[in-house]
């Protein structure tokens, strides 16, 4: 988690830094701080809450100009959100500032050695101990501050995107990366460093992805990049696709509401170039030279964290209907903890919106040491999982801003679906005529999403309805299991509600004690397989006078007679539906938080990127 930010070059720094930090707060906000360098010395500035509240704090300060600067907002994990605890963080003599996102493993032992020789320290955090750290080594080995910093890494355990600042050293950066990311852009004789490239796009599209274990130094104008080892290492410069209106509101109130809105549109994207149902083909370039291993599996297993998850729950649907090979689902965060069994014969789909959660690069890593094949799922082009993947296709949703991941959630579940379909079609599990029959009305459904967007005006009655209600809970079954899940978690993230998805048979299992005339509970009844069950379901919730909200196709009469309230979506082939029922869900979320006068886009305690475990 973190946002850091730096810049050296010709321009005013700090306007950079901050407009940077503003961009990258979706991935921390408790404090935020900017270190500069200029003839008065190297100063630093930090402030709990939001960026805003630093900016509002600089506006008192003088000799702000400077050439060269760093700035951080933080996600809080050792060390409670405050001033001290911000970064950046000073060494002993004031001569070096560091900002760090990541977490140091052994923090602990390296701290009581540094106090055993003297060293003193103000805040809580791991960050604090690493930069002394880099200072004792520099102190004691004769050495510049680059090697301090390249023999310090070989001590660390942990992960970690760093930028240093040296108050002898007015034009130079120096910056590594292992498990964190960390993005350079190239400009004119100028540089910036980001945890990504949304602070950077309105400068250059010119960008150099870090690698784990690589060590950047910035000086007189020039990169050099070496590797920990002292090995120097071309840098490869990368050219943005990334358009600037891509990270700005547009004129929506929240990123969030314009994410819901973008998606017919991300879809779309999803599935450009890769699906021409009029002429039979679907192609997943990333699939090309894995495709005989994937056909030939013995078992996919899944793994991601949050959101991710719940899309891969559909896939695993998908992938047994479509392609009968057995699939597991796995949270990537126990993954690696219990063991797993694991060979050459299993195929690994690692799903990521950021492509940089640390849990499922672990669990990437894991499989991959057991000699699985490992194909990610991603949206952030050149983040460390398209990297540690053997294969892999970015599902192009675009800058996902909004802390609670909406359009990334549906790409995701596009790109899945048409690896299943393809999958089956391949291994003859799906004839032919039905292939084609699916990827025609595949290629509709980013027109039927925008009609279910249109329902948005009656989500927001509803949502008056019970914006003060205290718990919710989400049923569905089939493809709308995974579904109900994701509608309960963005409930959660955004609103502060207590919310719970459950298969709608399991209700009766445990839920129904809740129900009682005070409880929502949000049915997905589509017209399908199980649409039959689903409407016991409404009854039995009914007749304990449960207030229901109910998900269902166009033209249905029956929940109708039954719901308190029906949301209505086009009909669409079943394992297609997940794409459509999401929909109110998500805009059923936003406007309870709004309501509730919560941060839709920057909920409490949450960050978009998990880069620690």
């Amino acid at each position: 988690m973190c946002g850091i930010v730096a810049y050296v070059g010709q321009q005013d720094a700090l306007p950079i830094i901050i407009k940077g930090l503003k961009r990258l707060e979706y991935r921390g906000y408790d404090s935020a701080g900017v270190a500069l360098l200029n003839p008065n010395g190297l100063t630093v500035y930090k402030k709990k809450g939001k960026v805003s509240e630093l900016e509002n704090h600089l506006l008192s300060q003088e000799n702000l100009l400077s050439k060269i600067g760093i700035g951080h907002t933080r996600w809080a994990t050792h060390g409670e959100p405050n001033d001290v605890n911000a970064h950046p963080h000073y060494s002993s003599n004031d001569q070096f500032a560091m900002i760090h996102n990541g977490i140091i493993e052994n923090y602990d032992v390296l701290k009581t050695d540094l106090i055993n020789k003297g060293y003193k320290f103000h805040s809580e955090t791991d960050s604090e101990v690493f930069i002394k750290f880099i200072e004792d080594i520099y102190a004691n080995n004769d050495c510049s501050l680059e090697e301090a910093v390249r023999l310090a890494l070989h001590k660390v355990v942990g992960a970690y995107a760093i930028v240093l600042m040296n108050k002898e050293e007015p034009d130079t950066l120096i910056a590594a990366r292992k498990g964190s990311p960390l993005v350079i852009g190239v400009g004119d004789n100028e540089y910036f460093l980001a945890s990504d490239a949304t602070p950077i796009i309105e400068y250059t599209n010119q960008v150099v992805y870090l690698d784990d274990y690589e060590i950047a130094v910035i000086r007189d104008g020039k990169l050099q990049i070496k590797t920990i080892e002292n090995v120097e290492t071309n840098p490869y410069i990368n050219q943005l696709e990334m358009e600037l209106e891509a990270i700005e509101k547009g004129g929506y109130e929240h990123f969030m509401l314009k994410e819901i809105n973008e998606q017919p549109r991300s879809i779309a994207d999803c599935m450009r170039g890769r699906l021409d149902a009029q002429n039979g083909r679907l192609v997943l370039g990333g699939l090309r030279d894995y495709m005989n291993k994937f056909q030939n599996a013995d078992r996919i297993i899944i793994t991601a964290c949050g959101t991710s998850w719940h899309a891969g729950l559909v896939a695993e649907y998908l992938f047994e209907e479509f392609a009968r090979i057995p699939v597991e689902v796995e949270y990537a965060s126990e993954f690696r903890y219990r063991n797993p069994v694991l060979s050459d014969k299993d195929f690994i789909i690692a799903i990521s919106q950021s492509g940089e959660t640390a849990d499922t690069l672990a669990a990437i890593e894991l499989a991959k040491s057991k000699g699985a094949t490992i194909f990610g799922v991603c949206n952030v082009v050149g983040s460390s999982i398209p990297r540690t993947t053997h294969a892999g296709s970015y599902t192009h949703a675009g800058p996902e801003i909004g802390v609670a991941s909406t359009k990334a959630f549906t790409a995701q579940i596009s790109v899945l679906t048409m690896m299943a379909l393809k999958l089956g079609y391949k291994r003859g599990t799906l004839p032919e005529n039905r292939y084609m029959q699916l990827l025609s009305e595949l290629e509709t459904i980013p027109s039927k999403v925008e009609r279910a967007l249109k329902m948005n005006d009656k989500i927001h009655e509803i949502a008056k309805e019970y914006k003060d209600a205290r718990n919710f809970l989400y049923l569905g079954r089939g493809y709308n299991f995974p579904v109900a899940l994701e509608g309960a978690l963005k409930l959660k993230e955004i609103s502060y509600i207590h919310a719970e998805g459950y298969p709608a048979a399991e209700m009766k299992h445990g839920p129904i004690a809740l129900i009682d005339e005070e409880m929502p509970v949000v049915f997905i009844a589509t017209k399908d397989s199980s649409y039959e069950k689903v409407v016991s379901n409404i009854q039995e919730v009914k007749a304990r006078k449960g207030k229901i909200i109910a998900v269902v196709t166009e033209g249905d009469t029956v929940v109708k007679n039954m719901a308190d309230h029906v949301i209505e979506i086009p009909a669409t082939e079943e394992a297609f539906v997940p794409l459509i029922s999401v929909i109110p869900l998500q805009q059923l979320s936003y406007h309870i938080a709004v309501m509730r006068g919560c941060n839709v886009d920057q909920p409490r305690n949450l960050a978009k990127s998990v880069t620690v475990e």
